[in-house]
């Protein structure tokens, strides 16, 4: 993935999960997610996807050599965040 985008993923979400936190806060966040049964489905959603993602980190990292187990934490605690730092870095260490 080019690291351009990778880059500005990160920084465009990042901007907006902080503008988010600021007008609601971290627990706000987590109340607004079981109002109905549609954000509800979108959480699950998004564990499903985070749990795999953290089982394909820690494949990928025994297979390069890494160590996944900050990025699964980062993915834990900030979902998507850690993902995306896992291939971040990723991308900077295939080039060097």
């Amino acid at each position: 993935m080019n690291r351009f985008a990778l880059i500005f993923v990160i920084l465009a979400f990042g901007a907006y999960s902080m503008y988010v936190m600021h007008a609601v806060g971290y627990f706000g966040l987590w109340q607004s997610v079981f109002v109905n049964v549609a954000t509800i489905q979108v959480i699950l959603d998004l564990v499903i996807v985070c749990t795999l993602a953290c089982f394909w980190m820690v494949g990928d990292a025994r297979k390069t050599g890494r160590n996944p187990w900050p990025y699964v934490a980062i993915t834990l605690t900030a979902g998507s965040f850690g993902p995306l730092f896992y291939l971040l870095i990723g991308e900077f260490r295939n080039k060097a």
